[in-house]
């Protein structure tokens, strides 16, 4: 029998025993399956945060590996329950609420399928509605990574075109000004990611230790703005001193030296956060 790792994010925290209970549910269907943990920190209904913390990570995964992804605001209402095969031969168990936003357009999505509850569902649970991540998806996903089904067996397919997807905002240069959006933090440090690549961030032309021009608003309104410099790490600039830098995504980061940035200017992530950098003159 083939058997994948399982990887869990949840907004569920672990001050309870939702987790647990995954877990549990998990390792009944096969007490050897190997299961890890993504995040259990996502922000309470934050769908753009889940939909970007699998695409942070998903690539580094074995190919096989079968994520559980549980934000579901919607639990319990008419969105599907899925089960999507990605261009990088991952599986991700989740609602279809927008959650594989960031795979689909960043990696890509070769198929997806609803599950037949009538056959993937934790035995005696028919009449619970609202903990499908235990119910539903712990349980699917264990039995798909363990190969006691198929992914044909998950249930009938659904048009990868229809599934839901959240809006993204394509970073551009424009008049030499480059313009993104701030896609998620760096939870624990208030560092801000953005959605710039480096190499459109050339298209300006930069040089370590260049100072550059930074705006930062939120739906028309302005949050921030200042000068920063450009540099290899944190280590370059003062304590409390903002930085641009190159993420371990190789995007465009923005931090205060050993502050948070996030906290200190109370900045927010998703397509409504833009941000535009210019070389100052």
């Amino acid at each position: 029998m083939t058997k994948n790792h399982l990887v869990l994010q949840t907004d569920f925290g672990l001050s309870d025993g939702a987790v647990s209970a995954m877990y549990g549910v998990a390792l009944s269907v096969n007490p050897d399956l190997q299961i890890f943990d993504l995040t259990h920190d996502i922000t309470p209904f934050n769908i753009w945060e889940g939909s970007y913390r699998l695409f942070q990570t998903i690539k580094y995964w074995p190919e096989g590996t079968v994520f559980v992804s549980v934000v579901d605001p919607g639990v319990g209402s008419d969105r599907l329950s899925i089960v999507v095969l990605t261009e990088t031969n991952h599986y991700i168990v989740t609602p279809d609420n927008g959650t594989i936003t960031h795979i689909q357009k960043r990696f890509g999505v070769k198929e997806a399928r609803t599950i037949d509850e009538s056959i993937n569902r934790l035995p005696f649970s028919g009449e619970s509605y609202t903990f499908h991540g235990r119910d539903v998806y712990a349980y699917t996903g264990a039995r798909l990574a363990s190969g006691i089904i198929t992914y044909k067996e998950v249930g009938p397919t659904v048009a990868v075109e229809s599934l839901v997807a959240l809006p993204i905002f394509e970073a551009t240069v424009d008049n030499e000004v480059v313009i993104g959006n701030i896609d998620i933090l760096d939870v624990r440090f208030g560092n801000l990611w953005t959605n710039i690549d480096r190499t459109l961030f050339t298209q300006i032309g930069y040089e370590y230790g260049e100072v550059f021009d930074v705006m930062i608003d939120c739906e028309g309104r302005n949050v921030y703005e200042s000068k920063m410099k450009y540099g290899r790490s944190f280590a370059e600039s003062g304590l409390g001193e903002p930085i641009l830098y190159i993420n371990s995504l190789d995007k465009i980061g923005v931090a205060l030296n050993q502050e948070s940035f996030a906290k200190k200017y109370k900045i927010g992530t998703g397509a409504e956060w833009q941000i535009s950098i210019r070389k100052k003159d």
